[in-house]
């Protein structure tokens, strides 16, 4: 195939600021072997029973998401699935034990499991979807191996942003990581899972929309800000975004949506002017 589009990002410095994918509730299930493209579409892989429970909790749950996880190497006699608040003050990670998939269709989503891990680190190697999440997830996810807890580190379906693979999604946090690489992977990861954010390889966080991790990393990189609570969104007002400083003073970005790099958004795709933010801090 021709350069990758991961390459192609890379090379034309494009900014991933305010690249990540919004939610704030997620359920992740447990699903060996290969994904197909739309891990949500009926028929594909999942039993009709639990098929149709994904999609009634997702059309209830305001701001939510499916991915699918699994972890490399053979089949599994059953399967977990985890429910996962990512909001910005509330986070909480519960865990599912599923004999089989069509358990789904009687679990009480909303409530049912046991508390889950602390953190959960997801890899996106969605091959089916793109070549470079399966070329440079699948490195990544071999690199952090050993050093993040066993029962925390998954490969996922499509995270969103093929362009800006090795992609890393650390929960319940919500911190979204993008062009990480054997080399770096752990001592970023490992950063985002003591509550420090590097601003070299952060997307944002899912509980913002684009405006506000655009504003976000402004914010944090001119005042030198990586700790995850230093900032509590305040306020969206037309092109401003406030914040509420950790220690109780407040901070401002003003952000206009602008045209970025012409590059493709995932492999085989026509080159485009890609979503782009211009954020300044006002205070």
């Amino acid at each position: 195939m021709g350069v990758r589009c991961s390459d192609l990002s890379r090379a034309a410095d494009e900014p991933l600021a305010a690249t990540a994918s919004t939610a704030e509730q997620l359920l992740l299930v447990e699903v060996p072997g290969a994904w197909g493209r739309d891990v949500a579409a009926a028929g594909t892989t999942l039993p009709a029973p639990a098929h149709e429970a994904i999609e009634s909790w997702l059309a209830r749950t305001p701001r939510s998401r499916l991915l699918f996880i699994r972890r490399p190497g053979g089949s599994v006699r059953s399967s977990v699935a985890f429910v996962v608040r990512a909001e910005e003050t509330t986070a909480e990670v519960r865990r599912i034990e599923l004999a089989r998939h069509e358990d789904l269709a009687e679990a009480i989503l909303d409530v049912d499991g046991e508390p889950g891990p602390r953190s959960l680190v997801l890899v996106c190697g969605h091959g089916s979807r793109d070549g470079c999440c399966a070329l440079r997830g699948t490195a990544v996810y071999r690199a952090l191996a050993g050093h993040v807890a066993e029962d925390e580190l998954w490969l996922s379906s499509h995270q969103g942003g093929h362009r800006f693979a090795a992609n890393v999604l650390v929960l319940p946090e919500g911190l979204q990581l993008g062009r990480l690489d054997p080399e770096n992977a752990v001592p970023v990861t490992k950063r985002a899972l003591a509550g420090r954010i590097e601003l070299e390889h952060y997307r944002g966080r899912t509980c913002y929309d684009a405006q506000v991790q655009a504003a976000e990393h402004a914010v944090r990189r001119a005042l030198g800000l990586d700790d995850v609570r230093d900032l509590q969104l305040a306020e969206v007002d037309g092109p401003v975004v406030r914040f509420h400083g950790r220690n109780r003073g407040e901070h401002a970005a003003t952000v206009e949506e602008i045209s970025g790099p012409v590059v493709p958004a995932s492999c085989g795709a026509e080159p485009e002017a890609q979503r782009a933010f211009d954020a300044r801090l006002l205070f």
